[in-house]
């Protein structure tokens, strides 16, 4: 009976409890690969291929289908390759790559069999059940002991797994070079046995951390490997054995697993601890235990460092730069984030009573990024870690900076002036400070006084491109090596002659010209040997004019060294705000976006006015549109801007807005973004939305009584709605 009429014939057996059948190519593997013609049928359990459709076909082949079955749907690549739609079916013991020429064939055909999957109960492994009956039977220690002694899949082998401890879907593949979950879950314990042979155990821990992290469904394998291993050990006590405790430590510092799962190691560790009292098994489960009431899925496999801090079950130092060349080590564990990290500063800064707040930086020569409160610094130093060093040599760091300027009374202390003089020379350097060449200069002065003091001729100083901004070096050297002048009179002579007359063409264009590539690619080497000679003239020049300012301030002291830098800073109108670079649809080149204390300001990169400013009092509202746009509503005026940094500029703007009073002289409080807002990593944190609420009382943002909220710790006064 003709069943399937967008396709070619598709015939059903009545005789037969078969849901479909139909010819199909399957690829066979021999000496080659190969396609062959057969008759398939799906039946309620299984995926049969006969030699044809008549009674009394031999049947040649079986797949039994099951709840770990899956199906990889027909896809366009495999067409273009073989001019055919394929599906394949993963079973167990057999995989069928199946093909057709006709699609809507193809979707019916793996429709049809994923239903039935579909309708199987899911499969449970031995040691499911196993896991299953412990935590039934955990207050009987006589019935727990019974079920360990009866099943040997729970305890200690020497020999390979051929198979994972829980169930996974066959041929479930994942990308990154991974095969499927089965096959990794059989090499990862591979990986484990070879630990208590190796020499060197970390890098075989970051690989199996590393595995974990890109396929999350062998996280709970891995756990359940790990305390089989550690369970009735012959040798318990070897260093050998407690390599299986180390790896322990590393995944509870760095993954959860799941609540059934978590339960069953719980359970394990207390056992331990009760079997084995003041040993270092007992030392290490008791640390387990303590982390994985902290720990949070992590962002980064541990560093090396880390990895051998848990080993030994220690805490690891942090280095973080605050203004001027200080530095301060912090002990941290895995779980330290940067809000706890931020919460030693401000005393021994002094900056309790300071409006002005802090923020911990990654920073490098070229380029800097804040790191939220609630990111763990174990995954922030993994990740400088893994960054290539700058050109000079210089690598990143954490850095605490001053991130929003609320008050310029502040600055009175010593060390907010210090802190602001260094970020804004950061900015001079970055290009980021409009100013004319004789007020770069002498800032670039005053740098060097206050960094080295008096001029000293025997005294060495920092190289031009931590003083001055080079791409106005390169600017006015590109731009007088491209006047006419500039150029040699045989070039100018060039320049003028039509193209038809320099380099005739015909037949003999070929052979009788064809020296001009090569005279071409010498006048650019020459061009480029030019550039780089006047550059050198270019910096000298400046360099020198530098020198010469910085000995006409001999005498300043830090101190006045810094408030001179800054009086010449604060003649920009800008000075103060933060510099996002931005596009919009009414300009086509690239601009900066400036957040400031009393308004957000459009700058075009170099000059120092403003082409438009809007005081948060006239800013009706402001948010995020998606995840690179942000919206400013002023007056009947919407304004989107096109910026990388949505996620750092939008807090900035709420708690400017906040401290603003004109915007809040019409209420108690303020409602910061609408219910459903489409700002994923300000407002929302995974799967939960959330409204922000912020007070406004006698002068200060307050969130609850007597607590001023900082940048730092924002999304803490954050309420689910």
């Amino acid at each position: 009976i003709l069943l399937n009429k967008l396709g070619p014939p598709c015939y059903l057996i009545f005789e037969v409890d078969f849901l479909f059948t139909g010819w199909l190519l399957r690829e066979v593997r021999g000496n080659w690969i190969k396609q062959r013609r057969y008759w398939f049928a799906l039946s309620q359990d299984s995926l049969d291929y006969y030699s044809g459709p008549e009674k009394g076909a031999r049947r040649l082949g079986t797949l039994v289908l099951t709840s770990l079955c899956s199906v990889i749907w027909p896809d366009k690549q495999t067409y273009k390759e073989t001019g055919h739609w394929s599906i394949t079916v993963y079973g167990r013991k057999h995989c069928y790559r199946l093909y057709t020429k006709h699609f809507n064939e193809a979707v019916h055909w793996a429709c049809a069999i994923q239903k039935i999957i579909d309708t199987k109960a899911p499969v449970e492994t031995p040691t499911q059940l196993l896991i299953r009956d412990i935590e039934e039977n955990k207050f009987n220690p006589e019935v727990v002991e019974h079920i360990y002694q009866h099943n040997p899949i729970l305890k200690y082998t020497q020999g390979p797994l051929y198979a994972p401890l829980l169930p996974f879907p066959y041929g479930s593949l994942d990308g990154k070079g991974y095969g499927s979950v089965r096959e990794e879950a059989v090499k990862l314990f591979n990986c484990l046995q070879q630990l208590e042979s190796a020499r060197e155990p970390v890098p075989i821990i970051q690989g199996v951390l590393q595995t974990c992290l890109d396929l999350r469904p062998l996280r709970d394998e891995v756990y359940c490997q790990l305390v089989k291993q550690t369970s009735y050990t012959p040798a318990p006590y070897t260093a050998a054995h407690l390599r299986y405790w180390q790896l322990l430590t590393c995944m509870s510092c760095t993954f959860l697993p799941g609540p059934t799962v978590l339960k069953y190691l719980r359970f394990h560790l207390k056992r331990i601890q009760s079997q084995s009292p003041e040993s270092e098994m007992d030392n290490y489960a008791s640390f387990i235990s303590e982390a994985l009431e902290k720990t949070k899925c992590r962002e980064c496999v541990p560093s090396w460092e880390e990895i051998q801090m848990l080993m030994s079950r220690q805490e690891m130092l942090c280095t973080v730069h605050y203004p001027g060349p200080l530095s301060c080590q912090l002990n941290i564990s895995s779980h330290t984030t940067a809000n706890e990290v931020w919460a030693h500063f401000p005393v021994k800064l002094g900056l309790q009573e300071s409006k002005n707040t802090f923020a911990l930086y990654e920073q490098s020569a070229l380029w800097e990024q804040p790191v939220t409160g609630s990111a763990l610094i174990a995954d922030t130093l993994t990740s400088l870690s893994t960054k290539e060093s700058d050109v000079d040599g210089r690598t990143e760091a954490i850095t605490d900076k001053l991130c929003l300027l609320l008050g310029l009374s502040g600055l009175a202390l010593f060390v907010l002036t210090l802190a602001f003089a260094l970020q804004c020379h950061e900015m001079v350097v970055r290009g980021q400070l409009p100013a004319c060449d004789e007020d770069l200069q002498s800032l670039a002065s005053l740098r060097l006084q206050c960094l080295m003091g008096d001029f000293s001729t025997h005294a060495p100083y920092p190289p031009l491109d931590e003083l001055f901004p080079g791409h106005m070096l390169e600017a006015r050297v590109v731009m007088s090596l491209s006047a006419p002048h500039a150029l040699p009179p045989c070039q100018v002579a060039a320049q003028d002659c039509p193209t038809a007359q320099r380099f005739p063409t015909g037949l003999l264009a070929g052979t009788l010209w064809s020296h001009t590539a090569i005279a071409a690619h010498k006048q650019k080497v020459e061009q480029d040997m030019r550039l780089r000679s006047r550059l050198k003239e270019e910096a000298a020049a400046v360099m020198g004019s530098i020198l010469e300012r910085w000995k006409g301030v001999a005498g300043y002291s830090r101190r006045d060294s810094m408030a001179a830098y800054l009086t010449i800073a604060r003649q920009w109108s800008g000075f103060g705000c933060t510099l996002y670079e931005s596009s919009t649809g009414s300009f086509s080149q690239k601009l900066w976006l400036g957040v400031a204390a009393t308004s957000v300001s459009v700058y075009r990169q170099g000059e120092a006015e403003a082409l438009e400013s809007f005081p948060y009092g006239q800013i009706c509202s402001y948010g995020v549109s998606d995840s690179n746009t942000f919206k400013i509503t002023a007056g009947d005026r919407d304004l989107l801007f096109e910026t990388t940094k949505v996620q750092w500029l939008t807090p900035q703007v709420i708690i400017y807005s906040l401290t603003n009073k004109s915007c809040l002289s019409r209420g108690r409080f303020a409602c910061i973004f609408p219910r459903g807002t489409k700002n994923p990593s300000v407002i929302s944190h995974g799967a939960q939305k959330w409204l922000l609420f912020i007070y406004w009382t006698h002068g200060r943002i307050e969130a609850e009584p007597s607590k001023a909220p900082t940048f730092m710790n924002l999304r803490s006064h954050i309420a689910p709605t």
